[in-house]
């Protein structure tokens, strides 16, 4: 479980996050969602120990991350963060053994190569593995760096905004893998389409300027009036062919 305990962190002047607390469950897949400034990513970096808050507290898995030592938080949250730049002429099986880095500290084993293998089996990258990561299409190089966040073999993975100017083929396939390793490891990620957050989460969690706005499971936190009322805007919750769809209701 990942606990927020009135977290709070400031940006200059500016406060980032609010007094934010609450339970995000382990095993599922956790849509982190809100308007544009809302602090979805600040809250993302301050759960992988990333940034030290101002006051309370993120526990993950009972480890208080601000604490923690810097291998100690490798081992238990993989950050994969919205730039990922392509290092010249290294191949997606280069980029996916960084993973391992937290494990091997650059004296890799056996063991590190089968979880790089796997990784890359896992997001369907054998074809690819050869390749210079800069030669790949965006939504092949997006599978590149989760299969390397994969590998690290953390209990949480944390995702920020990894579907961004993917077309709905990629969009689709990513989730579908995502919403696959949910049932063996936690999975956060930062959305901004809501009927992508409607179909495949499991858990919600809504911010706005800093607040938590509400978080639980989907079904509650995803509703008409909550999410018109979050992105000031009419919103309509829908269902299309047993599916539910996020619409603009304006």
């Amino acid at each position: 479980m990942i606990e927020l305990d009135n977290l709070t962190v400031r940006r200059g002047a500016t406060v980032a996050l609010d007094g934010i607390s609450c339970r995000i469950p382990e095993g599922r897949l956790t849509a982190i969602i809100g308007p544009n400034g809302a602090g979805k990513s600040t809250l993302l970096h301050a759960m992988a120990g990333l940034i030290r808050p101002e006051a309370g507290r993120v526990r993950v898995s009972g480890l208080d991350v601000a604490q923690a030592r810097e291998r100690e938080r490798a081992r238990l949250i993989a950050l994969l963060p919205q730039s990922n730049a392509a290092v010249p002429r290294l191949t997606v099986r280069e980029l996916v053994a960084f993973g391992r880095w937290p494990h091997h500290r650059g004296r890799p084993r056996a063991a590190d190569r089968r979880a790089t293998e796997e990784a890359i089996a896992r997001f369907d990258l054998g074809p690819l593995a050869g390749r210079e990561v800069e030669t790949l299409s965006g939504g092949q190089r997006q599978r590149a760096f989760l299969a390397m966040a994969y590998a690290q073999e953390t209990p949480w993975m944390l995702l920020d905004e990894p579907l961004a100017a993917l077309d709905p083929r990629y969009t689709r396939d990513i989730m579908e893998r995502l919403r696959d390793i949910s049932g063996e490891r936690g999975v956060l990620i930062v959305l901004h389409d809501l009927s992508i957050a409607a179909r495949h989460a499991d858990w919600c969690v809504a911010l706005k300027g800093g607040k938590l706005q509400a978080a639980g499971p989907k079904d509650e936190t995803l509703t008409s009036a909550r999410l018109s009322s979050l992105y000031e805007t009419p919103l309509r919750v829908a269902r299309i062919e047993g599916r539910a769809v996020v619409i603009d209701a304006a």
